[in-house]
């Protein structure tokens, strides 16, 4: 089971004007778990020249909501990206990793994955998002929701030969678990993802169980100094990366908090962020994408 322990980065510090912070949070669009937010240091992309917006999925249990960018003008088939929430679901921060990689060329897609379990923007603390709706959510349900997204893909101009997948923190999990789900993936990158626990009725396996199963290459970022995430875990992974033989490979920045890709968060750490982003690029290029 999920704890507050993995998110101890997460954790807000006190704010003493309550009131200001949510309407301040909301205007921006993240979500109101998330505080303080580092303004900053926050980066935003544009959407010009991209088509961007919301769309609906026709899912068991209703229409999964998703946020996606494109570019606006393309010949022929694009590579496309499922980009997996943080616990915060698909806010701004989200949003904008979408854009970054339209601007790249790529149709990338957020899925809102919690959608049958309840709205994390609507909750203002860590705890009570783990408790109320992350703690319900079956992995199960995510990887056919993540099917039903790349499908969407398809008519949307996207290429079934280039689909990858890339998450952040609980997403940075699920990349793990995808990519050794579907078989057209053909890379991954997952940004500080946890990577053992016990299992349960709902996250009966974790990435350390699957190492050895992986269908596409995955590269995993992780942070050195990451509170929830510790280093022997990301050591026991690489050696069933390794014992797997694959492509697979963990790249580990020691200075790093848990969230260093997150611009958004005091938890940003600007040069391990850009060396990741550009990992990413390098790898989706490597493998095809």
């Amino acid at each position: 089971m999920t704890t507050t322990k993995e998110f101890d980065s997460l954790l807000p510090a006190n704010c003493s004007d309550r009131r200001s912070f949510i309407t301040t949070v909301a205007a921006a669009g993240f979500a109101l778990a998330v505080q303080p937010v580092q303004a900053q240091t926050v980066i935003s992309t544009g959407s010009d020249n991209l088509e961007a917006g919301n769309a609906g999925i026709p899912v068991e249990g209703g229409a999964l909501p998703i946020y996606y960018a494109r570019p606006a003008q393309a010949a022929g088939k694009l590579p496309t990206i499922l980009v997996v929430q943080e616990i915060f679901g698909v806010h701004e921060y989200i949003r904008d990793v979408c854009r970054r990689l339209a601007k790249l060329g790529y149709l990338a897609i957020a899925p809102e994955l919690y959608f049958r379990q309840g709205d994390p923007a609507k909750l203002d603390n860590v705890g009570a998002i783990l408790e109320s709706i992350v703690s319900k959510v079956p992995d199960a349900q995510v990887l056919a929701d993540l099917d039903a997204t790349a499908a969407w893909a398809l008519g949307k101009g996207g290429d079934a030969g280039r689909l990858a997948i890339t998450g952040f923190c609980w997403g940075g999990r699920i990349t793990w678990l995808y990519s050794a789900h579907n078989p057209k993936v053909k890379a991954g990158v997952a940004w500080y993802g946890k990577l053992d626990g016990a299992p349960s009725a709902l996250t009966p396996r974790h990435p350390l169980d699957i190492a050895g199963s992986l269908r596409a290459p995955v590269l995993g970022l992780y942070g050195g100094q990451d509170q929830g995430i510790p280093l022997h875990d990301v050591e026991a992974m690489q050696a069933e990366l390794k014992k797997a033989g694959g492509k697979s490979e963990i790249i580990v920045y020691p200075d790093a908090p848990h969230a260093f890709h997150a611009d958004y968060r005091p938890s940003y750490r600007k040069e391990a962020a850009e060396d990741g982003w550009k990992r990413l690029q390098a790898w989706l290029r490597a493998h095809g994408v």
